[in-house]
């Protein structure tokens, strides 16, 4: 691999103005795409084949299926009811207004004697609102159309709030905290290179992999239905993973430059070292995110092909522009002071003093003091992984606290109890569905958790008739989940018809089982593949190992941050956290799987290292040090970066994507900087020359060459034949 990579590199940078241009073409031509092609995003996260999913489809194909809705909810004021005759005045103008909005097909009247939707007390009513667009296709213009209509009913002095799916808005990317991220990152690549100019290199080119890997997913939005966080999750993955990918090797070039390489020869090496790492390390998160396709959920295997595309561009962009560009670039990478300076002895010594003291006394202490660090490394995690043993998730979502949708949700659950915003829907079918359905009523009004059940509505033949059911509990409770799972027991064994439960509470529990039965078939394929290939890589059964055991770690450290800050409300206003309650249904196993690439990124950057020096004849201890104060700086400030752009979507944009971008900032500073710089290096001491055995039986397997051992071999006469214009 080492030998391609060198090659390749060579080649980016002979050809270095036709790389850039076509990369140039590429991003451009993305961009046109994206304009021209892309579609709309879902919201839905429905499961084909599932009984919730199952009975949507027949609802829509026996019942019909409008537009996306909204609901309009309205109070009277303090002490009034919305009945006097100037309240139903001001509702009977608003349900006018609302008709005739642009892309509105329908507004109900809370107050028709025929279907009235106002509660017992008759202060607190609502208007459903249908739109001739499904769900994620109203477009802004309508949405804001709808609101100031709620704006005007509240200046009229009646308490007017607005919520449901035609409300929602896809998650945006490119914020203002985002752009912080990114600011950091900039600024962090800065210290590391000494070189502001360097820095936006390193920066340029991560943005131009990232740039394709989203436009290129806007463009496929005309094509599929994606869900609506899918370019989100891309774009903050892609962009931290190409910013580090190029940093490894631009920092390898630049330590090429001070150890007496000329500009071709550093690139060269560079690409086929550190390239080969980046490769590696790539087809890691890559194998981790194309893993979720084993899980067998439509949308997770979205995001994971989604984000795994994104991975590829990052590497590309890494092996190819990095090179060409560092080729316009030169000895400038260096700081101006070292552009002169003499050579060093060896590359392995370029780090500053200050950096080589403070790294050296680091990996002193902790190969001397071994099994204390290990014991505290995994103490300290342990604590914090605690609260992942109460996690809870959902798939219901949360609007933000203080919008229009909460304040609208929070009225109707005042005026109609807690589970009118989470209805469970029952689908009767068989002959005389309406009778069948009628029957049932009584026995679902008798389980617990039960407080309304609504006349029973049937299609045209009455070969299907619904229910709707209204729990005593909030939607996202664990007692509206176990109702599902009693309804369904209750109605298996109908007489001449059958029945089946959905609405989003059943969706949410379906696709909960679907995750919690795939989860260990995706850990056994992704971890086992992933081992394969670190064996290759290190030529050693250990090393992965113990790798892949501190990642468990980092998993439970993860998610117990998460579940202590989002679902218990700690230290909830420094990450701009409004509302609390259970993790969406897909945060563990994105978090699972994109962690586990990440976490092998740095056990390979930092690791092969000390392999390096090892397989050079240097002993255990010796390689483990020397390897450490090689990697050990690049690998911090590579996961600074990595934490500051996920940190960066934390403290905006929607609940989902906030737990998630925290679940991963968490784990990557508990990976970084606990696990691969204390728990790895610690263990590797412990073991000794027996962390680099590998079984005779396993010999035969081929070496992937990370170090670049058979450059060593190259001809010289290839690696110099070009000139450094640059200087």
């Amino acid at each position: 691999m080492a030998v391609l990579l060198h090659r390749l590199g060579m080649a980016a940078y002979r050809g270095r103005l036709a790389v850039v241009l076509l990369w140039l073409v590429v991003l451009i031509g993305s961009g046109v795409g994206a304009l021209t092609l892309s579609g709309t995003t879902s919201n839905s996260f429905a499961i084909p084949g599932q009984e919730s999913s199952t009975a949507l489809e027949k609802i829509k194909a026996e019942f019909g299926a409008g537009g996306a809705s909204a609901r309009v909810v309205v109070q009277a004021p303090q002490g009034q009811t919305l009945t006097t005759p100037e309240n139903a005045q001001a509702i009977g103008k608003l349900v006018a207004e609302l008709g005739t909005l642009p892309g509105v097909t329908s507004a109900s009247n809370p107050l028709d004697p025929a279907a009235p939707t106002i509660n017992a007390a008759q202060d607190t009513a609502f208007s459903t609102v249908t739109f001739d667009a499904a769900a994620g296709e109203v477009t802004a213009e309508q949405q804001t159309a709808l609101l100031d209509t709620v704006d005007d009913a509240r200046a009229g002095g009646l308490t007017a709030e607005v919520t449901g799916e035609a409300t929602q808005t896809p998650p945006h990317i490119g914020g203002v905290t985002e752009a912080l991220g990114v600011v950091i990152a900039l600024l962090i690549l800065a210290l590391t290179y000494g070189s502001l100019v360097t820095a936006g290199m390193n920066l340029l080119t991560a943005s131009v992999g990232v740039g394709i890997g989203v436009l290129g997913i806007t463009i496929a939005t005309g094509f599929m239905e994606l869900q609506s966080t899918t370019t989100a999750l891309a774009g903050m993955l892609g962009l931290a993973v190409g910013i580090d990918y190029a940093l490894f090797i631009i920092n390898r070039y630049r330590q090429e430059l001070r150890g007496g390489a000329d500009v071709p020869t550093a690139i060269g090496i560079a690409v086929g070292t550190a390239g080969s790492a980046v490769v590696t390390a790539g087809i890691t998160v890559v194998i981790a995110l194309v893993g979720l396709v084993v899980v067998g959920i439509p949308f997770l295997t979205q995001m994971g092909l989604a984000a795994a595309g994104t991975i590829v561009v990052a590497v590309l962009v890494a092996i190819t522009l990095v090179p060409a560009v560092l080729g316009y670039l030169g000895r400038r990478a260096l700081p101006r002071k070292q552009r002169t300076a003499p050579a060093t002895a060896a590359p392995a010594d370029t780090a500053d003093a200050p950096e080589r003291g403070f790294y050296a006394g680091w990996i002193g202490t902790i190969t001397r003091r071994r099994v204390t660090a290990l014991l505290l490394s995994i103490i300290a995690l342990g604590v914090v992984a605690v609260p992942f043993a109460a996690m809870q998730t959902t798939l219901v979502q949360l609007p933000e606290a203080d919008s229009t949708q909460a304040r609208a949700e929070q009225l109707l659950t005042d005026g109609f109890g807690p589970g009118f915003n989470g209805p469970l829907v029952v689908l009767f079918e068989g002959d005389n569905a309406t009778r069948t359905a009628t029957d049932a009523t009584g026995a679902i009004s008798a389980l617990g958790d039960v407080a309304v059940v609504t006349r029973a509505i049937p299609n045209a033949d009455d070969t299907a008739a619904l229910l709707t059911v209204i729990a005593k509990s909030g939607p996202t409770s664990e007692a509206t989940e176990r109702l599902v799972t009693e309804l369904r027991e209750q109605l298996s064994g109908l007489d001449g018809g059958t029945a089946s439960v959905t609405g989003a509470t059943a969706v949410s529990v379906d696709v909960a089982v679907s995750l919690d039965e795939a989860l260990p078939v995706y850990l056994v394929l992704v971890v086992g593949l992933a081992l394969v290939l670190l064996v290759l890589v290190f030529r050693s059964l250990l090393v992965p190992l113990v790798g892949v055991l501190g990642f468990l770690l980092t998993v439970g450290a993860s998610l117990g941050a998460t579940v202590a800050v989002f679902q218990w409300g700690w230290l909830a206003d420094a990450v701009n956290l409004d509302t609390t309650g259970p993790l969406i249904s897909l945060t563990p196993i994105l978090v699972i799987g994109i962690l586990f690439g990440l976490a092998m990124d740095y056990q390979i950057f930092l690791v092969s290292r000390m392999h390096e020096a090892h397989h050079r004849g240097a002993a255990p201890r010796d390689a483990i040090v020397t390897g450490f104060r090689q990697a050990a700086p690049v690998v911090v400030a590579a996961a600074l970066i990595m934490f500051s752009v996920f940190a960066g979507f934390v403290p905006a944009g929607q609940l989902a994507m906030k737990s998630i971008a925290f679940a991963l900032a968490i784990g990557i500073l508990a990976d970084a900087f606990v696990v691969r710089m204390i728990l790895v290096p610690a263990a590797l001491a412990l073991l000794g020359e027996r962390a680099w055995w590998l079984p005779k039986w396993l010999r035969w397997l081929p070496a992937l060459d990370v170090e670049g051992a058979a450059l060593a071999r190259e001809p010289k006469t290839e690696q110099r034949t070009l000139v450094d214009v640059n200087g």
